[in-house]
């Protein structure tokens, strides 16, 4: 009697789930017919495609006033494998907890 229960628990449970998905995948399709990408001008009139005039930017794309941010959020430099050592070198030497080699010599 268990195991029907069981059945019956997880066959409503995988109807609801199936429901909920269909329900989801028609949510999307209308919501990308509104808000499809206009073919002449591919993002707003600043050049900015990122940052859509009717939509609420992303929180990561907003300052501390709340103003968007119109500037690259990342920006890479390439730097060889020894500038990168070097530097990481440095970063581990000047680290608080790394005793000289004198000292851990005497110890």
């Amino acid at each position: 009697m268990l195991h029907l229960l069981y059945i019956l628990a997880f066959t409503i449970l995988a109807f609801i789930a199936v429901a909920n998905l269909i329900r989801n995948l028609i949510m999307f399709s209308f919501d990308r017919g509104t808000y499809g990408a206009r073919p002449s001008s591919m993002g707003n009139q600043e050049g900015y495609p990122y940052v859509s005039n009717r939509s609420i930017p992303h929180p990561e794309l907003l300052d501390e006033s709340g103003n968007v941010i119109k500037e690259p959020l990342l920006v890479m430099r390439s730097v060889s494998v020894e500038d990168a050592r070097q530097q990481l070198d440095a970063i581990y030497e000047s680290s608080p907890g790394k005793k000289s080699e004198t000292q851990e010599e005497r110890e």
